[in-house]
């Protein structure tokens, strides 16, 4: 009998070990998304090798994961993408369609709005975002000013005036009402006040302080920024620095037990264009390049990170960049560099130069070290490929304009999968629409910060640019009037997208 019962304990042992090593075998992985602002395409080695900025550590990434090669960004300006990469919606099915928002705006997202951190956190991830916010916050207007929130528009269309606010109080919204159980933000752009940080929905410092500003010669460059309100202690320069520690400090308090998600946008090398003194003069590209080689030597300090605490492996990390660069004509001839790599235009464009970024993913052991893929993808992509890999059934996150790419990162697709297109929105709300090879414009003109933004049609000419990338990969031919068919035909299935307003 006695031998019964030990063959059954050595049974249950058994069984016990095996279901405990089927659990690690499917662990979730935990997600790390760095988002860089205004990084061109041409300003990563691994994309232009005859760039003058030397970027080891997103190189290392290439060299570890997968690069895509046509990965673009929802919209060619900051606030709109944003929305896009939480959401997996398109940024014009938000309540501001076009331009982006300031420190002061109201939030963008609705607080019932599915998320990728609110889907992660109800499959059990911890979630963090550090970094650059940009999709409003909400400021508590003082009393005598409390009724202008029922106008839906208040603090969207255009920010709130810092003189109705109240703040001694907290935000009524923060990044936690849209999923994330830690929140460390600057509310905007570096260069839009209020300079401050704040944590979980709360001012890290008070806002006593002023900022006159700093506009030199060169324009929206160099080490520009707005005048305004700010914390006393607020350091411009060490804004990377703190949120890499920050970012760091989050990593370390991870455990293997629970997986985490960390939305990490850092304002850089968006302006003002502040490198710490050991990364002054160490590109060949001025400040700029100086501010891009600091933004890669914090993505090399959180990869050192997780691989110190033993996260590595189980960890996907993908690296890309909201936009395209803000790097005219006469810097390119300065410099000798390209930001947007073979690409025409630059941000705010509809132009590739506009929305066309480095895109990398790592995953060891399931993402295939040092392969590119071709696939053309967005960032709302995130959403889809969240959901595929978590295994989420519910409808709640099958949004309009998200479309997995897990098969493509594992290498069982070459291409996004039902993807009927891509949809970019330039920062005057041009539309274009990809296909295949064949790339719609609808308007005249850059559609961005290229001069010139916008071209009155000629009579009888066309209104709208169309452009085969295959055969014209600089956009330098219009192909519109030879092809009026095709320009039909992605008409028709930009409205046809545009209407959609359910899963699919």
């Amino acid at each position: 009998m006695k031998y019964m019962f030990k063959s059954l304990g050595l049974s249950l042992m058994v069984l016990f070990i095996s279901h405990h090593q089927s659990i690690a075998q499917n662990k979730l992985p935990n997600i790390i998304y760095i988002l860089a602002d205004d990084l061109g395409y041409g300003d990563v080695k691994a994309y232009n090798a005859a760039g003058k900025i030397n970027t080891p550590n997103i190189d290392q990434l290439a060299r570890q994961g997968m690069r895509f090669t046509d990965a673009h960004s929802p919209s060619s300006v900051c606030t709109p993408t944003r929305y896009a990469i939480m959401t997996g919606r398109y940024p014009w099915r938000s309540a501001k369609p076009v331009g982006v928002l300031n420190g002061f705006s109201r939030p963008l997202m609705e607080n019932d709005r599915a998320t990728v951190a609110a889907l992660l956190k109800q499959h059990g991830y911890n979630t963090g975002v550090i970094g650059k916010w940009h999709l409003g916050l909400g400021w508590t207007p003082k009393r005598e000013y409390a009724h202008l929130l029922q106008n839906k528009g208040y603090g969207i269309d255009s920010e709130m005036n810092p003189d109705h606010v109240d703040l001694s109080q907290g935000m009524s919204v923060s990044p936690a009402n849209n999923g994330f159980d830690y929140s460390y933000v600057l509310p905007a752009s570096l260069d839009m006040q209020p300079y401050c940080y704040v944590e979980n929905g709360r001012l890290e410092e008070p806002l006593t302080a002023m900022t006159q500003g700093q506009k030199p010669d060169t324009g929206y460059a160099g080490a520009f920024w707005r005048a305004g309100l700010m914390s006393p202690a607020f350091d411009f320069n060490d804004v990377i620095p703190n949120f890499t520690r920050k970012a760091q400090a989050f990593i370390s308090a991870q455990t293997k037990d629970k997986p985490f998600f960390l939305y990490l946008p850092l304002p850089a090398p968006h302006t003002p264009w502040v490198p710490a003194d050991e990364f002054r003069g160490k590109s060949k590209v001025g400040e700029y390049g100086d501010f891009t080689e600091q933004l890669d030597a914090s993505v090399g300090m959180i990869l050192k990170t997780l691989e110190k605490a033993g996260l590595s492996k189980n960890t996907i990390v993908i690296f890309t960049s909201d936009n395209g660069p803000y790097w005219r004509s006469d810097y390119i001839s300065k410099y000798n560099h390209v930001s947007a790599g073979p690409w025409r235009g630059m941000k705010g464009d509809a132009f590739e130069g506009g929305h066309r970024i480095p895109f990398i993913v790592r995953w060891p052991g399931k993402v295939k070290a040092g392969t590119v893929s071709d696939a053309t993808t967005t960032l709302a992509n995130l959403m889809a490929t969240a959901v595929d890999i978590v295994g989420d059934k519910s409808a709640q996150y099958r949004v309009e304009d998200s479309y997995s790419i897990l098969p493509v990162l594992t290498g069982k697709m070459k291409a996004v999968e039902n993807q009927p297109a891509v949809v970019h929105s330039s920062s005057v709300g041009f539309f274009a629409v990809r296909q295949g090879d064949w790339k719609l414009i609808l308007g005249l003109g850059s559609g961005g910060f290229t001069v010139p933004k916008q071209i009155k049609a000629k009579p009888g000419e066309p209104e709208v640019q169309l452009y085969n990338l295959k055969d014209d990969p600089g956009e330098t031919q219009n192909m519109a009037a030879a092809n009026p068919g095709k320009v039909s035909e992605l008409t028709r299935l930009l409205e046809t997208i545009k209407a959609l307003n359910s899963s699919h």
